[in-house]
């Protein structure tokens, strides 16, 4: 609903990517660099990498031959991965039973120094957001094969999720100077992100656009740069990106939902409701439900919006059935459209497993003030927007429980931050927010 240093510097590639300590990676110029998602988003960024139908005929083959040769290890775990990439582009979480089996049956064949399935393991961790759980997956890889690409991605998204920024950047140094490529710029661009960097951002995302092969690659780098744009508030420049990331790659699903927030933000409801649709259609997503019974609920459609709510709920227990720990997610939503004693429960357990990251910490303050705990929110809501990472929704809640508690001075800077990143970010509560530093002033 869910996305990504350092003590010496170096230079990688023609392209002069820079790497300065107590940062990452110099903006600008210099560096020629997609961003991860928001941080509502709950993973770490990665390349769409294959379209559904490449997907599935590759899975194919790969179960043909495991037929003709039940013994190969390195297809069992490729297999696995097939099963994990498959499962993130159709947004079906059965598929992790799956992949699942696959890595387990290579590791049965290979038990030792099987890095491609310790890998392959990892990354079906991160997508059930079981991200300490991939970090140590992550590290037996590493032990295997110390320049595994995969392995180091995945752990970069891993220390990202689990609020260890510092360390993220450290393995996100090592990722560009052996793989400089999408996958590595695309977690330079979320890591400068969360920094508050824009400009860096945007030219990581860049490069990373410059870089792609795949339609899927190119529309990933131009959804994100959209992303970047929306964030700030630029919302004909993110218009212009999720349309071409459209023309790239109709496949790719993420652009349809960009261009409805960008129809919304521009007064084009039926158009909005109507990319929603077809979103939703092809991969239900539960964060593109939320956001189109948002849009349903602020024009007056109540009935329809509680349906889409009802789903929300329905897509979450089965991701949860599967494996997936969607408690932060839920929580937020609980908060917002629910039960504030449920979604105190489910953000106070993702905060226990994630301590230390904005998205653990943002949505158990959230839950906390829908509660009437806002003094036991503030310090959390606090925490959520150390980084700098531009999102509307952190200052949000932040200059919502800053009011409650009231200090009118601090609830009007956030309140304030959050219109002036971007005025439209969302349908219900952007007009609270305008509505609320009203009554402040």
């Amino acid at each position: 609903m869910s996305r990504s240093r350092l003590a010496t510097r170096a230079v990688l590639s023609a392209g002069a990517v820079v790497v300065l300590a107590g940062g990452l990676l110099a903006a600008g110029a210099a560096f020629g660099g997609p961003t991860g998602s928001p941080a509502t988003q709950p993973a770490a960024s990665a390349p769409a990498a294959a379209a559904p139908d490449q997907l599935t005929t590759g899975i194919a083959k790969l179960q043909d031959q495991l037929r003709r040769v039940p013994q190969d290890d390195a297809a069992w775990a490729e297999l696995g991965a097939g099963y994990v990439q498959q499962a993130r582009v159709t947004a079906d979480p059965t598929l992790y039973a799956k992949a699942d089996g696959a890595f387990a049956e290579s590791l049965r064949l290979r038990p030792d120094a099987n890095g491609a399935a310790l890998a392959g393991q990892a990354s079906l961790a991160a997508a059930r957001h079981e991200f300490a759980q991939a970090v140590e997956l992550c590290d037996r890889a590493l032990a295997v094969n110390a320049y595994s690409a995969a392995a180091l991605a995945v752990k970069v998204d891993g220390l990202v999720e689990l609020g260890r920024y510092a360390d993220s950047r450290t393995v996100l140094n090592r990722l560009l100077q052996l793989h400089p490529g999408i996958d590595a710029f695309s977690r330079a661009s979320y890591a400068l992100e969360l920094q508050g960097d824009v400009d860096g951002a945007r030219a990581a995302l860049e490069r990373a656009l410059g870089v792609a092969q795949a339609p899927a690659d190119r529309a990933f780098a131009q959804y994100y740069l959209g992303e970047l744009a929306w964030n700030s508030g630029d919302v004909a420049s993110a218009a212009r990106s999720y349309d071409a990331a459209v023309a790239s790659d109709p496949a790719y699903v993420p652009p349809l939902t960009g261009r409805a927030k960008a129809e919304a933000a521009r007064g084009d409801v039926d158009g909005a409701l109507a990319d929603y649709r077809a979103a939703v259609a092809r991969q239900p997503q539960p964060g593109t439900l939320v956001e189109l019974g948002e849009l349903l609920e602020a024009s007056g459609r109540t009935a329809e919006a509680d349906q889409q709510y009802a789903v929300v709920r329905a897509t979450q227990q089965l991701y949860a059935a599967s494996g997936q720990v969607v408690d932060a997610e839920l929580a937020l939503f609980e908060a917002d459209h629910g039960e504030p004693a449920e979604a105190v429960r489910l953000a106070q357990r993702a905060h226990q497993a994630r301590p230390r990251s904005i998205v653990a910490q943002d949505a158990y303050a959230w839950a906390l003030h829908a509660a009437g705990r806002d003094r036991e929110a503030l310090p959390l809501a606090r925490a959520a927007v150390r980084t700098g990472l531009h999102s509307a929704s952190l200052s949000y809640h932040l200059g919502v429980v800053e009011e409650a508690v009231g200090h009118v001075p601090a609830a009007r800077k956030a309140l304030s931050r959050a219109l002036g990143l971007n005025p439209t970010w969302n349908p219900l509560q952007a007009p609270k927010a305008r509505t609320l530093l009203d009554s402040l002033s």
